[in-house]
């Protein structure tokens, strides 16, 4: 029997001092371990992806705090004011909150920009497990482009829109400036735990491509003991499109794959 889940709204403060709203999704007894799950670019943690699988996980025993970064969905602020940097400040304090309130979280998941997200800060906090990665860029240049494809007056005004998933947003410069500067491969390569990397190859957003680089740059020539606390597992998704809405099997199968996954990391941990 599938054991029941609840939820919990939560609030906390993000980059800039507004609140960010949240969901602790949790089963229906004491949580094993607490995840938090970032969403993509201009996406909310109420998408199909981020909801089904936090509360599939939930119902298989962990507490999955999923939650909207400034400016999207229920939390407050200016998104036009954000970029990769304040991406990354959000998260830091999802992770704190989550470990003041709660117990601080085993993995970090990310869907798309919130995967680059989760992979760049995950060698700050040594009580992580694992990181989780789904259609995840291994760089953040290629979203700067594809902004500045879509809107090419950005550069010439600093400002411009773009319209994504049928809504409008507003794009600064500095936002642009901020994913073409940042060096996230350097940040990839420094992380020294199991990751699980989701990736489809028919993703016309993010190509696959970006999956096989993730693994080129957390491989490893270590064969020693102490190496089995790193390595990426890449699944791929034949079929999938990029939010995972397309297929109706692949939300419940990259849950079952992330909870088999956690289960042998956190039994190693042991």
């Amino acid at each position: 029997m599938i054991p029941l889940r609840q939820s919990q709204r939560v609030y906390f403060p993000g980059h800039s001092g507004d609140m960010l709203a949240g969901i602790v999704d949790l089963p229906e007894s004491e949580p094993k371990d607490y995840l938090i799950f970032a969403h993509c670019f201009t996406c909310t943690k109420d998408i199909k992806a981020v909801v089904r699988i936090s509360r599939w996980l939930a119902q298989h025993g962990y507490g999955v705090l999923r939650f909207d970064f400034t400016g999207l969905g229920e939390s407050k602020g200016d998104f036009s004011s954000t970029n990769f940097s304040t991406t990354r400040i959000d998260l830091r304090a999802a992770v704190d909150f989550i470990s003041d309130n709660y117990r601080p979280p085993v993995a970090l998941m990310g869907l798309s920009l919130g995967g680059a997200a989760c992979m760049s800060i995950a060698s700050e906090y040594k009580d992580l497990v694992g990181v989780v990665t789904l259609a995840a860029p291994s760089d953040t240049q290629h979203l700067a482009r594809l902004l500045l494809r879509m809107d090419p007056t950005i550069t010439a005004n600093g400002v411009g829109e773009v319209e994504i998933g049928g809504r409008r947003y507003v794009i600064q410069q500095q936002m642009i400036d901020d994913l073409l500067n940042f060096d996230l491969p350097a940040l990839i390569q420094t992380i020294k735990k199991p990751m699980l990397v989701f990736h489809s190859p028919n993703d016309r957003t993010v190509h696959i491509d970006q999956a096989y680089r993730i693994e080129q740059l957390t491989r490893t020539a270590d064969y020693s003991v102490e190496s089995t606390k790193r390595g990426t597992s890449f699944i791929s998704l034949p079929g999938s499109d990029h939010l995972l809405i397309e297929n109706p099997a692949d939300i419940p199968y990259v849950a079952s794959v992330i909870n088999v996954w956690l289960h042998r990391i956190l039994i190693d941990r042991q």
